[in-house]
């Protein structure tokens, strides 16, 4: 079968033009930390009334990681009907995520409970270690929960951090000098390496 050159050319042409088209629109749609960019955060709020505390524990999670401050209000409805503790902790996590304060100081409360490992993957995806100096510097804390902020601190801290942390170095409590010294070898490794800090999920929603 014979092709005339001109409706060759205009072949090509469309199938080259189509093709940039569909790389363009897939960079504009870059996962943010595992979640489509286009993702339906009405529908996603709408599956914190599931069954299943899983689904509502990867909702509140998946709306924290869009900041999707426009669901605050819903959030917080579905957070003061909630009784299962890790869904609460996922949607405090979410909330501060939103632009409220007061939700980091329940998630850092939660380092000193079973769910010690789940406060400190969210902590450790804070855009800024700052927010956790406060906590950290406040005497009395129980052991548990100094040795999560000094996790937390090892994935998220910088220069500064080092000074803050030098002190517990010595500490007496449990586990909470090993912390400091895990937290020491992590940020010394990455500023070694000149590692860029780099943010996955969306900015979160500055407080009014």
């Amino acid at each position: 079968m014979q092709y005339h050159k001109p409706y060759l050319i205009i072949t090509l042409a469309i199938v080259l033009i189509s093709s940039i088209a569909t790389v363009v629109f897939a960079q504009t749609q870059t996962p943010i930390d595992g979640i489509d960019a286009r993702t339906n955060a009405a529908g996603l709020a709408k599956q914190l009334s599931d069954a299943d505390p899983n689904v509502r524990q990867r909702s509140a999670e998946a709306l924290a990681r869009l900041a999707a401050a426009d669901q605050s209000k819903l959030v917080e409805g579905y957070y003061l009907q909630e009784k299962n503790k890790e869904v609460r902790l996922a949607l405090d996590w979410a909330l501060y995520r939103f632009g409220k304060s007061e939700p980091l100081f329940r998630i850092v409360h939660e380092l000193d409970s079973g769910r010690q490992q789940q406060a400190i993957g969210y902590l450790s995806k804070l855009e800024s270690p700052d927010a956790l100096y406060p906590f950290l510097k406040k005497e009395k804390n129980p052991a548990r929960v100094n040795v999560g902020l000094l996790k937390a601190l090892a994935q998220i801290g910088n220069a500064q951090t080092l000074e803050v942390i030098k002190p517990y170095l010595e500490s007496v409590q449990p586990y909470v000098a090993e912390a400091a010294e895990n937290a020491t070898d992590e940020i010394n490794k990455r500023l070694s390496e000149g590692e860029a800090s780099t943010t996955r999920s969306r900015p979160r929603v500055a407080k009014p």
